[in-house]
């Protein structure tokens, strides 16, 4: 059964239509790369797979088991986030906070999960540094550790290497290759789309409409493929 399935969706941004006749699914195990040029939609889909946009049309439905508060979200790094006034630990716990509900405290399983994922992500030595004192990097992998306390299921993360240097950056998208190969579905929006076609599993292109939905080894034979990537698709 599909984690999510969209619809036939639309969705506006102040009013102004910007994507019409969306219709996908994203089953356990996926890896789903979204992708298209500025202002296609992609920033205001990830809204709505969170549940924190309405649809003007359309549905979107969860399925096998997973709820709107189990998926665990990545944002694009922004200035408020890395100038963040709290330790590596507090930042990550703070993943786990829709699991905790009006509890004051955070439970023994909830402490060991942040504990777990310290260091699944290599963060365990830097537990009490200031997240602000982080590198870029770093502070990606805080965020990515943060985003895993709140699913086992579903990460959506978008543009997750922005601003990262090449190194650090096949090296964050080492870590999600393997959280994908561990069972955790991945929808990842990037623009970097040359370095996610080895991984991805599915491809959704769009501009305004949906371009293409489907299998990758699809997507590298379509035209919407090879007007996208031009030259350096075919190098």
């Amino acid at each position: 059964m599909a984690l999510i399935t969209c619809e036939n969706v639309s969705l506006s941004y102040e009013s102004v239509p910007v994507l019409s006749g969306l219709s996908f699914c994203v089953n356990p195990g996926d890896y789903l790369c979204i992708v298209g040029e500025n202002g296609s939609g992609k920033s205001t889909l990830v809204k709505a797979l969170l549940s924190l946009k309405h649809i003007a049309g359309g549905s979107i439905r969860f399925g096998d088991g997973l709820r709107k508060n189990e998926i665990g979200y990545l944002p694009q790094q922004t200035g408020a986030q890395q100038d963040f006034p709290a330790s590596v630990q507090e930042v990550v716990q703070s993943g786990c906070i829709n699991q905790i509900g009006l509890r004051p405290f955070y439970p023994a399983a909830q402490r060991l999960r942040v504990q777990q994922n310290l260091k699944r992500l290599g963060l365990w030595d830097l537990r009490k540094r200031s997240f602000r004192q982080l590198s870029g990097g770093q502070q990606q992998r805080v965020l990515l550790a943060r985003a895993l306390c709140a699913t086992s299921k579903l990460l959506l993360l978008d543009e997750p290497a922005a601003g990262l240097d090449p190194k650090i950056t096949q090296e964050m998208y080492a870590f999600v290759r393997g959280l994908n190969q561990e069972g955790i579905t991945i929808i990842m929006v990037s623009h970097d789309i040359q370095s996610v076609l080895a991984d991805a599993s599915h491809i959704l292109h769009l501009q305004h409409r949906p371009l293409f939905f489907g299998k990758t080894e699809e997507y590298v034979k379509s035209d919407a493929a090879k007007r996208f990537l031009g030259g350096a698709f075919h190098a």
